[in-house]
């Protein structure tokens, strides 16, 4: 195939298209930008529906001139690959689940998704209002978990083992590890978890600190660690 040369390309115009979350939920497609993440989505088995790189770079797929392939980059800097996947959606699964609820930034998603592949969750459920974990933000934030960690649209009543709702100050300090499955619930930094998805909970603790919260993805992280911390042999 010959090289690209112009970002006019409908093939780069339909990359342009995937920048938009309407236009991913009605494709169920996603890019994802740079060596790195693609070099995991090939390390997880998760093969590319159509993959570009800049004009002489060796690193597969279709070559584009770099400038046309730095204009359909979400990346200040441009890129040197990037390629298109089909999304994955599962159901919630445990044993350790991970649900978000109203979690409008991507890079904590992208970054929770990193967390939840670190400390082994077997699942990260999207509750409402939460930022699209395959958009380019939360792809990038990820550094590759996005294509580790089974994804999945849920309810609360849908989640395996004890529900565990994160509530600063609620409930009881957060003691681990969990004994049989769990979800842990991580709402908003500002918000929180609205109250009707605490009673849906059979236990509510709170991560303890000096000052009045923590961000999203850090109260996730911890929150994980403390549950799995005695887990390891």
């Amino acid at each position: 195939m010959k090289t690209i040369t112009s970002h006019h390309n409908p093939r780069l115009k339909e990359l342009l298209t995937l920048q938009r979350r309407r236009t991913r939920e009605r494709s169920g497609r996603f890019a994802a930008e740079g060596e790195d993440l693609l070099a995991a989505a090939d390390a997880a088995g998760w093969p590319a529906l159509s993959r570009y790189c800049a004009a002489g770079s060796g690193l597969g797929g279709v070559e584009v001139e770099p400038e046309a392939l730095a204009a359909v980059s979400t990346l200040g800097s441009g890129t040197r690959a990037l390629a298109v996947y089909e999304q994955r959606w599962a159901a919630p699964a445990g044993p350790l689940c991970v649900y978000l609820h109203g979690i409008r930034d991507p890079g904590n998603v992208g970054t929770i998704l990193r967390c939840g592949q670190a400390f082994g969750a077997s699942s990260v459920a999207m509750g409402p209002g939460c930022a699209d974990p395959y958009g380019p933000k939360a792809v990038r934030a990820s550094m590759g978990a996005v294509f580790a960690v089974p994804l999945a649209h849920a309810t609360v009543g849908e989640l395996p083992g004890e529900r565990i709702a994160l509530v600063p100050r609620g409930g009881e300090p957060l003691r681990g590890p969990v004994s049989g499955e769990a979800s842990v619930l991580v709402g908003a930094e500002r918000e929180g978890l609205p109250d009707e998805v605490v009673a849906g909970c059979e236990r509510v603790a709170h991560i303890p600190i000096a000052g009045e919260s923590l961000n999203a993805a850090i109260a996730a992280a911890v929150g994980l660690y403390e549950l799995t911390r005695m887990a390891a042999p």
